[in-house]
């Protein structure tokens, strides 16, 4: 872990570092929670706080022509509803939160714009389905994307982040069949 901080945890809590993006600003830091929260699943459970706090944090703002430079603040907090994009900041990871062998079940591949990023991925649904009826019942706030590119289309010098799995909050984000 970059940065790694000697936190006071208390008994039954760990650090994840994660990384989460919003209309406009992408942060990356530290967050703790108890040692029984899956993090990678954390914004679909009740267990979601108000504000996410995040610590050692690191924010870049896309909001118009000033430099990308990267801001950091000792915490963090930020409204979790603002929050449209979110993943354990890889190499770390989860294991997977489906089993792979459920029939029935396929990896459609999309490409979700999620603020100022693009993450072309899978979002898995029934093989009775598509795209666009998946989106029309959706009823979770925020679902998943598995094996992700995220790109930042206007600055490709930022390279690609790949991760297992994301949470967007489909309001929020726009989605687009794509050929895998």
């Amino acid at each position: 872990m970059e940065n790694q901080q000697n936190y006071q945890l208390k008994e039954g809590e760990k650090v994840t570092p994660v990384m989460l993006y919003t209309e406009d600003h992408l942060v990356w830091g530290d967050v703790i929670t108890m040692q029984a929260i899956r993090v990678s699943t954390w914004l679909r459970t009740p267990a979601i706080p108000q504000y996410m706090t995040i610590l050692n944090a690191h924010m870049i703002r896309f909001t118009g022509k000033e430099a990308l430079h990267p801001e950091t603040f000792t915490e963090l907090y930020i409204p979790t509803a603002k929050i449209i994009g979110f993943h354990i900041k890889p190499p770390q990871q989860d294991p997977l939160d489906y089993d792979p062998n459920e029939p029935m079940r396929k990896m459609e591949p999309v490409t979700a714009l999620v603020g100022a990023f693009q993450f072309n991925g899978y979002i898995r649904m029934s093989t009775q389905t598509n795209l666009n009826r998946y989106l029309d019942v959706m009823k979770e706030t925020y679902t998943t994307i598995y094996d992700i590119e995220i790109t930042q289309p206007n600055i490709p010098a930022m390279g690609v982040v790949r991760t297992p799995y994301a949470m967007v909050r489909g309001e929020n984000v726009w989605f687009s069949p794509r050929i895998a």
